[in-house]
């Protein structure tokens, strides 16, 4: 990723602006409303560069896959009495997709090839739940929430481990997200997720697909 050609100034990661990119620095697939910005250039010297790549590639990925599910949840149940509550939870989805597509310029990690396929993927998991009526909507939210929350959960573990100050305001972001991720997950539950046919069947089949969408996406 290319980096702004001016010094960058320090800032906190989670006040909600919109993004301010520099003079060659190029816009990362799937964007979404936006988070507040960092700037285009961080101190890479110390940092595992590796281990941020990852985390970063692979989280923007997530987020990118998620709006592509609620898009086609809403295809399907926009006009519905839960479309408000799916609604919600995308705009949610939207910031976190808006931050990580600044980090990727910040941190300078290429975003991963599979974007395209969990393009088409993502939108039709989330229109295929939905088709199911809006308990196999919840249903696909719970398992996939359940998901990345446990995701967020080990990359946390993993910053703590390689240094919590230095990764501190990363730390932040991650933990935001966990946290709201949760919540929607919660949010599913308290819509009859569980009342969907086959429940644990589905959520399992769905969980599966996660675990290998996250592998993936780390790596290629």
């Amino acid at each position: 990723m290319a980096a702004a050609a001016a010094p960058a100034l320090r800032c906190s990661l989670l006040q909600r602006r919109p993004l301010r990119c520099g003079p060659g620095a190029r816009a990362v697939p799937g964007a979404g409303a936006a988070l507040r910005p960092c700037s285009t250039r961080v101190a890479l010297e110390g940092i595992n560069k590796p281990v941020i790549d990852r985390i970063i590639r692979v989280d923007h990925a997530g987020e990118y896959g998620a709006n592509r599910i609620y898009a086609g949840q809403m295809a399907v149940l926009g006009r519905s009495s839960v479309g408000p509550v799916i609604q919600q939870m995308w705009n949610q989805e939207k910031d976190h997709l808006k931050k990580f597509n600044e980090l990727m310029v910040a941190y300078r990690v290429r975003p991963t090839v599979l974007l395209p396929f969990w393009n088409v993927a993502g939108f039709v998991l989330g229109a295929g739940s939905a088709l199911l009526g809006k308990k196999g909507a919840m249903a696909c939210t719970v398992a996939v929430e359940e998901s990345i929350s446990e995701h967020y959960n080990n990359q946390i573990r993993t910053l703590i481990e390689e240094d919590p100050e230095k990764y501190k305001e990363l730390l932040q972001v991650i933990k935001q997200f966990r946290d709201e991720e949760q919540e929607h997950h919660d949010i599913g539950l308290e819509h009859d997720a569980e009342a969907t046919p086959a429940y644990s069947v589905l959520k399992t089949a769905i969980q599966l697909g996660c675990k290998a969408a996250i592998f993936l996406s780390e790596r290629i």
